[in-house]
């Protein structure tokens, strides 16, 4: 996973060191060496995470992290503190200052790299809901939620712990903070559960007999309805692996015993906060988009919302790390339908195909209605064969199962589409969409009921053509 990670430390060996590391594990690393620079450098570059040194002279971690939190701009950037200091006291200074996660010298390699892996995956889904509000403000719309003003209290959290007293101590803990603690003892309840009533937080203990705990954290990842629910791991200093297991399955945070009763506060308190923060941003983007950038017949995305928003993402492949995919779908045979079955048998063929090709799509990728029989969905920081294997997957699904009309006939369908990927070396959306198109045009020629790769722009690397 390549992302931008900023080295805050005012000793260079340590610098050196851990820019090594990262750099051998493929990261960009740029540095500052003290708290003025950094803050000027995560104002200006906007990394992906920040590796921030306790121990600095004049403005020391705290207070960078504080200062990076308390930006709008700024306060989605995780930041990790790192210290030669064992003192529980600054953990929970750290993580009140707003610190995601906090780390003790010397760094355990495995354990660093999972939670940076981590913490990026979080970044980027708030990228991409950044990026659609970027979208709104260009339109006209509010700005961005301010997530230094969300609170971090009064949640809803399930305890996972086969230990009653365990289980009962950190309910009471957590309880000081006005959040409502439900304790549950058993794999097979906390499975059911949880779906069930779904909580703001989820803590499992690994406390359970053999892999109980990561198998419950797989299933609430995987599950469609827990998915967005930010999970805790606690675990005893021998559970490190299985810990590490844990946060390459999606586990949101890991803590080792002995929990110190402020930690836990502050890090439940911490996933709290980005999940409230997140659903605002959800919120925020449907409240003020939803009537004038929506298409009113299928709930897609409209061509203005669609075009503006690919602008954005096209805007950021200048570093030739981030770019997008785009696919152009049209439905075969459009118009025989309307002269055949009526524009309302149309139209329900629309709101179909619409509703497959949003279950088979990412959530922070953007599907829109291009005008009349047409789709478009974009695709950012995904490669050229990913793209078409999405494309041809929705291919499928829409021609597998026939749509059944509003008189109850069943009608089946087809559809062409083209994908294309932006040039990081500079691209337009105009020249994306052109690209695709071509595409598209060539799965018609040559058949219909296909998808077709788009050649890469002149001067690029070939990337190979296909079809399904």
């Amino acid at each position: 996973m390549s992302a931008r990670i900023l080295i805050v430390d005012d000793l260079p060996t340590s610098v050196k060191v851990l820019a090594a590391k990262l750099t051998s594990e493929y990261y960009d690393v740029i540095t500052a060496h003290d708290g003025p620079t950094a803050l000027e450098t995560v104002e200006r570059e906007k990394p992906d995470l920040v590796l921030l040194d306790v121990m600095m002279p004049g403005m020391d971690g705290f207070e960078v992290c504080r200062r990076i939190k308390g930006s709008p701009g700024t306060a989605h950037i995780p930041v990790v503190m790192v210290t030669a200091l064992n003192d529980m006291r600054d953990r929970v200074n750290g993580l009140q200052a707003g610190a995601d996660d906090f780390l003790t010298k010397p760094l355990n390699d495995t354990m660093l790299f999972a939670r940076v892996r981590s913490l990026v995956r979080m970044k980027r889904t708030f990228d991409q809901w950044y990026l659609h509000q970027q979208t709104s403000r260009d339109l006209g719309f509010d700005a961005n939620p301010d997530l230094s003003q969300v609170d971090g209290s009064g949640a809803v959290v399930t305890v996972v712990d086969a230990s009653e007293i365990q289980g009962g101590n950190i309910r009471d803990l957590l309880s000081r903070d006005d959040h409502k603690v439900t304790v549950l003892k058993t794999y097979e309840d906390a499975s059911k559960t949880i779906a069930d009533d779904l909580p703001d937080v989820v803590v499992i203990s690994m406390d359970f007999e053999g892999d109980e705990p990561l198998r419950l954290a797989s299933r609430l990842r995987s599950t469609e309805v827990t998915r967005q629910v930010p999970i805790l791991l606690i675990g005893d200093a021998e559970d490190e692996i299985n810990l590490i297991k844990g946060l390459e399955l999606g586990v949101n945070d890991c803590v080792v015993r002995p929990v110190d009763e402020q930690e836990i506060v502050a890090r439940v308190r911490t996933q709290v906060r980005r999940k409230r923060y997140q659903e605002l941003l959800q919120a925020n983007f449907q409240q003020h988009l939803s009537m004038a950038l929506t298409d009113g017949l299928t709930g897609l995305h409209n061509r203005r919302y669609l075009e503006s928003h690919i602008d954005g993402i096209v805007r950021r492949t200048g570093d030739g790390t981030k770019g997008v995919s785009l696919m152009l779908i049209d439905l075969d045979h459009f118009k025989r339908v309307n002269d055949t079955y009526g524009h309302s048998a149309g139209d329900e063929v629309l709101k179909i195909v619409a509703n497959r090709i949003l279950r088979n799509i990412r959530g922070f990728d953007t599907a829109a209605r291009f005008g009349g029989e047409e789709f478009v969905v974009a695709m950012p920081d995904t490669p050229l064969d990913v793209a078409f294997t999405v494309a041809d997957r929705i291919r499928v699904k829409v021609a597998e199962e026939p749509v059944t009309l509003p008189d109850g006939s069943p009608l089946s369908v087809t559809l062409s589409a083209g994908v294309a990927e932006s040039d990081p070396k500079g691209d337009t959306t105009a020249d994306l969409i052109e690209r695709a198109d071509k595409a598209l045009y060539i799965a018609k020629h040559e058949g219909r009921d296909m998808v077709i790769k788009a050649p890469p722009p002149p001067g690029a690397e070939a990337d190979g053509n296909g079809a399904a």
